[in-house]
């Protein structure tokens, strides 16, 4: 074989490693606030605890609020951005980031809101769907 080729068949391979070590670690799972110590980028579903304070501060610039994970633990969770707009209204919170001495520092923030189509009920769904 000639050495062009030789070589192009290892950087096609070495790219192809490389791409796909990077893609397993972009997958993550959803895990409770235990199981995020000691991880980067954990990705933890919950909902807001609204019985707890809540706010931005000022001093800081980070917005914090208490979340419970899908098993019931509370933690306290500290967002380095400002409260998202329809943040009272979301159903279900994912909050991406590191837990550090029991405070879960969020990077990223997703929130599932409720649907507007959930009180549909089956008749106008059948009007909606005729036109």
């Amino acid at each position: 074989m000639k050495p062009k080729v030789i070589i192009g068949i290892i950087a096609i391979v070495g790219f192809t490693s490389l791409l796909m070590y990077n893609f397993g670690n972009s997958i993550s799972t959803y895990v409770n606030f235990e199981q995020a110590e000691g991880m980067n980028g954990a990705h933890v579903v919950g909902k807001w605890d609204n019985t707890k304070d809540y706010g931005f501060s000022m001093e800081s610039k980070r917005f914090s609020f208490f979340m419970e994970d899908q098993d019931g633990n509370v933690r306290r969770v500290v967002y380095p951005k400002p409260k998202p707009n329809n943040f009272e209204q979301a159903d279900q919170l994912v909050v991406i980031g590191e837990m550090e001495d029991g405070v879960f520092y969020a990077n990223d923030m997703l929130m599932k809101c409720p649907s507007k189509y959930n009180n549909v009920d089956a008749s106008q769904f059948e009007q909606a769907k005729a036109g």
